[in-house]
């Protein structure tokens, strides 16, 4: 069992002791101190607080506990049930509100939840407000409302209906281009809230679409991380034929992966490169992705004039840093996670299929002849075990001088640019190993330029 305690926010499984697992007790501690922090700093004059959940078995249980506690704490709840997290996060602007938790634990398996913190921008709150959560947790520095000041609560069904009217509102949307078109699509919403947002988007759209798993029992009827070697059903559907690409999400549907006519993996790495290339053709301007993605982006980023990609490093909330400093069109990350300002700032796997299908619309083109037009790379992914007690930080540091003579980026571990590939080194934030991301031009070439940079790390230790 496992307990997992970081400043995005805390995770871990159901069942066991109190500290040791995701359990009531912990609930209502972290809940507490994030409705301390919100009430310390919010600049919003609202005492609402939006709570939305993914399907998990477990998450009628969490909801119950993190609501009571919210009004326990004073705060309006606005629960709006079973949610993707992009529909929560706009749900926090639409009502105002001056936070929000959403209660997923993203692609993990079904004994996991979690509980996802927001500013009241809807966004992710940055690492110094993470840290003071953990800080109050700790310390158990809360205080709850008596009895006159206790909160409301209200229940709200109205807001998939209106992501689902922002996304076919945007100006790159083109909903008449994407009828027109007649797309037969399939999709797999693994048990979870896509079954319930995506067939209302894709009716909408005028598309005729195949379900699998649609039924959000939050039983996961497979591995629910979106990687090839989970989506066997899919694949197998696609193969057959009659379909024009297939869409799979993950439980809480800000990760989106695609599969060709042909039943191909087009790879979640070139969602992101996919829909930039689509956005810059229209809107030019400068991209964001963490730097484990793929280098496709800056590829397709360099072939319009005047735009311009910069690296962040991993994690959503430094991704969107990164687009605001550098006032970035498009950005987001290599899982699937299409981040698109003119929409809002967070990963969203409606949004990216609206575009998707406008821009296959436009270009006529097979999902397999749209994906040939992008480069080639693949990534490998390893890691390098460690005892607790070696010095990750004095290990990175050497790694950098060894390679000082390449393109070097320190921003998140140490990323090594060659010429024509590129490792990337960081350190686990929960356990005692250095992950290490390689890309190339294929495979093998990826593989093997992780396993040197890993036995020079190995040579260190």
């Amino acid at each position: 069992m496992t307990l997992i305690k970081s400043i995005s926010g805390i995770r871990g499984t159901i069942g066991g002791k109190a500290g040791d697992t995701l359990n009531p007790l912990d609930i209502v501690k972290f809940t507490s101190a994030y409705a301390t922090l919100i009430r310390k700093t919010t600049q919003v004059k609202s005492n609402k607080i939006v709570v939305g959940r993914d399907a998990r078995i477990s998450g009628e249980m969490v909801k119950n506990v993190v609501c009571g506690t919210l009004m326990g704490m004073g705060f309006d709840v606005v629960n709006i049930g079973l949610a993707s997290t992009p529909t929560t996060e706009i749900a926090v602007t639409g009502e105002g509100a001056c936070g929000g938790i959403i209660l997923t634990a993203s692609h993990n398996p079904r004994m996991w939840n979690a509980l996802k913190l927001l500013n009241e921008k809807g966004e992710f709150l940055d690492k110094a407000q993470g840290e003071e959560v953990l800080r109050i947790a700790e310390a158990e520095d809360f205080e709850y409302a008596d009895v006159d000041h206790l909160g409301k609560y209200i229940e709200d069904s109205s807001y998939d209906q209106k992501h689902i009217d922002m996304v076919l509102g945007l100006d790159l949307v083109d909903v008449e281009a994407v009828k027109k078109a007649k797309f037969k699509v399939a999709f797999d919403a693994v048990n979870s809230v896509g079954g319930i947002i995506l067939p209302k988007l894709f009716d909408q759209l005028g598309v005729e679409y195949t379900g699998m798993f649609t039924e959000p029992t939050g039983d996961f009827q497979h591995n629910p991380e979106p990687l090839e070697k989970n989506l066997g059903d899919i694949k197998a559907l696609m193969q057959k034929g009659g379909h024009d690409i297939g869409f799979v999400v993950d439980p809480d549907v800000d990760r989106l992966a695609l599969f060709c006519e042909d039943g191909t993996m087009y790879g979640e790495e070139y969602t992101l490169v996919t829909v930039a290339d689509y956005i810059l053709q229209h809107t030019p301007g400068n991209t964001v992705s963490n730097l484990s993605s793929t280098r496709a982006l800056r590829d397709v980023t360099n072939k319009y004039a005047g735009c311009k990609y910069t690296a962040a490093a991993v994690g959503e909330v430094n991704v969107v840093t990164k687009m605001r400093e550098t006032g970035a069109v498009i950005g987001g990350e290599g899982n699937g996670g299409v981040i698109y300002p003119a929409a809002h700032s967070g990963r969203d796997a409606l949004v990216g299929i609206a575009l998707i299908l406008t821009y296959l619309a436009k270009k006529q083109m097979k999902t397999s002849e749209l994906r040939a037009t992008y480069p080639p790379y693949f990534i490998a992914k390893n890691r390098i075990d460690l005892t607790p007690d070696t010095d990750v930080d004095a290990i990175l540091v050497k790694v950098k001088e060894l390679y000082k003579d390449e393109e070097v980026n320190d921003i998140d571990g140490v990323k090594i640019d060659f010429p024509d590939k590129w490792v990337h080194l960081r350190k686990s934030n929960t356990e005692p190993i250095i992950r290490v991301y390689s890309e190339a031009s294929t495979m093998e070439a990826a593989d093997e330029i992780g396993k040197k940079v890993m036995d020079v790390v190995y040579s260190m230790v």
